[in-house]
């Protein structure tokens, strides 16, 4: 299995940035596909998940702001992410866990992570 995350970078407060992640080893209609971020001293926590039909759920932090979708013909999810804040500032990841262990992110694979960088 292999998740490969892009669109990392840094930003300006109020600013926008679209990560990618594409899958490959998986059958990709099968998982939830998710993005979770962790900053420096902090726990990893969820930001975003997906399900095959497209179904979504987000942390209260992000909700109106971030929007997650996927492709499944390129086997590829995004996380279009909108007035950006400096808390937004953390390392991404990408996560696919199949559908029968949907509670055990821990259980699927992780991608190596992206920097996201929001200055103020």
């Amino acid at each position: 299995v292999q998740l490969v995350e892009s669109g990392g970078g840094l930003v300006q407060a109020g600013g926008s940035l679209r990560l990618a992640c594409a899958a490959s080893g998986i059958i990709f209609s099968n998982h939830i596909m998710g993005w979770y971020r962790q900053a420096p001293g902090m726990q990893r926590d969820m930001v975003a998940r997906i399900t095959p039909g497209s179904s979504t759920i987000y942390a209260d932090s992000v909700k109106g702001r971030f929007t997650i979708t996927r492709d499944n013909g390129k086997s590829t999810i995004y996380l279009q992410m909108n007035s950006l804040k400096p808390e937004d500032t953390a390392v991404y990841y990408c996560n696919a866990v199949h559908m029968a262990t949907p509670h055990y992110p821990d259980l699927g694979s992780w991608g190596q992570g992206t920097q996201v960088t929001v200055s103020s």
